[in-house]
């Protein structure tokens, strides 16, 4: 029997039966252990097999291999080197390498099922060449990449390769899988009879939410009911397993705890192989969402006593900093009347979240279009001037049109919804890793039923929606309202608006995080951010105001420090 299609979980199967086992049977010899039993066991039929799921169970020596190899669907869009696998650079390991691994609790088994082999590497740490241990990363059967470890556990990846999860194809067929930080780790598991565990490419590190690896990956998690993490019980691990859950979903994943030790390889030296095992078996589910114990958030309440409140995020620029930061899990509202540069500095906001914390943002722009023009700006913004005609294909073109396209994504639609607008956010926490969403405009940006009703009910409904987003994927809203008809005062200047200006306004101030102001002063040449509303009062000046004038190459805006030049040009000029 073969199966009904030619895919299992979304991969293309390349070889059906790869050990050549009765084709349709239930039961059969063990192609990992049957050859190294006693004579009178050798044919004894040990392992169960699941053709729908490719997968074979053995019932002695407790492993799981798969009954067919696939391969990746599709192609990545970027170009990447490919790592030479050749008998000249890789070889197996040898008995020095085999006696350390043993002393880790890995047998050299474990190492030949996992692709672990040795070889000459320069490493750039000691500027010389070493003997290196080699995990080869492997997808769809081909060698992507490559993690050398020395003698002086100094690592280093390929040069250019594309970066994936150690062991990525070992999670097909399966219902569920282990998230590691470490290969070593995975080595672990495999000795403890779970083979599809797989590691991040890279370790853990603070301050950084770019999961490349798992953007490249993230089709082999379909399919997939229950995600386990087992991470370090480290500051940087701990961070890693907040965004793979942030990323991944909640409600598939479960974390499982090393106790006294540090991971599962150490946990794995001290307690065996079955007590490994059924650490990862108790895993436990991550909190339900909407509800908290006191357990949930202990170590941040400990956090609190000892420090106080955290900082919040800031751009990058003096004078706003000094009246105005964030947190993620909230929303911002954006006001001003028309031509103000309201949607000029949102950008100059995400541009400087992500120069200080690698943040990626979406837009839902309407406004914005043609996409091309608001990928321009946001390009002359990085550029730090204006890109003419000859700078297209050079070095810096080529730098910074990578970093939009790596850190910035435009969701473009027929019709904006609200619903549709989330639902995209949410597929690219997912894909991409985004920490802010900006919604511009408002008005562009609504239900279909939004016209019908009572505009505060559906001002507070919308709102809401937003709000729940922003907790559950732990992204920071902005959103760019325009103020209903303003009125001039006695000299003829229009009135600055405030937050009530907006249509609904009483529940946009109640409900918002955080309010701000872009106003011009055309006169003065100048532009003025203003601090309507922040929620608290540790992350920023309720009235609080900052003055900026506008650079015209980059579209920058500047922190204003004197007398503006008459023969200056705005923006708006």
């Amino acid at each position: 029997m073969q199966v009904n299609n030619s895919e299992i979980n979304g991969f293309e199967i390349d070889q059906f039966n790869q050990y050549d086992l009765k084709v349709g049977a239930a039961e059969s010899v063990c192609p990992t252990c049957s050859h190294t039993r006693k004579p009178e066991n050798k044919k004894k039929k040990c392992a169960s097999l699941d053709w729908e799921r490719g997968l074979g169970t053995c019932h002695n020596c407790n492993k799981t291999f798969q009954l067919h190899t696939f391969k990746r669907k599709g192609t990545a869009n970027k170009v990447y080197i490919r790592p030479d696998f050749s008998t000249k650079t890789h070889k197996p390991v040898g008995s020095k390498i085999v006696e350390w691994f043993n002393s880790r609790g890995i047998s050299q088994q474990t190492l030949e099922d996992l692709n672990v082999s040795e070889g000459p590497e320069f490493m750039p740490q000691t500027s010389k060449e070493e003997n290196t241990i080699k995990f080869n990363y492997m997808m769809g059967g081909e060698l992507i990449n490559i993690k050398y470890r020395d003698g002086r556990k100094n690592f280093k990846l390929y040069k250019g390769a594309e970066k994936i999860f150690y062991n990525i194809d070992a999670i097909v067929g399966h219902s569920f899988c282990v998230i590691t930080e470490g290969e070593i780790d995975v080595l672990a598991l495999h000795e403890a009879g779970i083979p599809n565990a797989i590691s991040v490419p890279n370790g853990a590190t603070l301050g950084t939410n770019n999961l490349d690896y798992l953007d490249n990956c993230i089709d082999y998690f379909t399919g997939i009911e229950k995600i386990i993490i087992a991470v370090d019980n480290d500051e940087p691990g701990q961070a890693l397993k907040q965004e793979l859950i942030r990323r991944l979903g909640a409600e598939v994943c479960y974390t499982a705890s090393f106790e006294d030790c540090k991971d599962a390889n150490e946990y794995l030296l001290k307690y065996g192989s079955e007590r490994l095992s059924k650490t990862i078996n108790d895993a436990r589910p991550v909190p339900l969402e909407n509800v908290t114990t006191f357990k949930d958030i202990e170590n941040e309440v400990t956090d609190f006593v000892e420090n106080g409140f955290k900082p919040g995020f800031q751009i990058g620029l003096r004078n706003f900093d000094e009246i105005f930061s964030t947190y993620t899990g909230q929303f911002i509202t954006v006001t001003g009347i028309p031509s103000s540069g309201k949607s000029d500095f949102v950008d100059q906001m995400v541009i400087g979240y992500n120069q200080q914390y690698s943040w990626k943002t979406a837009f839902a722009s309407p406004e914005n279009a043609p996409t091309y023009l608001h990928a321009h700006k946001l390009m002359r913004k990085a550029w730090q001037g204006m890109p003419s005609r000859k700078d297209i294909g050079n070095d810096k073109w080529s730098q910074t049109a990578e970093y939009i396209n790596d850190n910035f994504y435009f969701i473009d639609m027929e019709r904006y919804t609200l619903d549709s607008v989330l639902k995209k956010g949410a597929e690219l926490v997912k894909r991409k890793g985004i920490k802010c969403l900006v919604i511009d405009p408002f008005n562009k940006v609504r239900d279909l039923e939004s016209n019908n009703g009572d505009v505060n009910v559906y001002t507070l409904e919308y709102l809401t929606k937003i709000e729940m987003f922003a907790k559950k994927y732990d992204v920071l809203v902005i959103i760019v309202a325009h103020p209903t008809k303003m009125y001039k005062d006695a000299n003829g200047k229009i009135e600055e608006p405030t937050m009530y200006n907006i249509k609904g306004g009483g529940e946009w101030y109640d409900a918002s995080y955080h309010g701000l102001l872009v106003h011009r002063d055309y006169e003065k040449k100048t532009t003025k951010v203003k601090v309507l509303k922040v929620k608290f009062q540790n992350l920023g000046e309720n009235g609080g105001e900052s003055f900026f004038t506008w650079e015209p190459k980059s579209g920058c805006y500047v922190p204003y420090t004197e007398a503006i030049p008459e023969n200056t040009i705005m923006p708006w000029e």
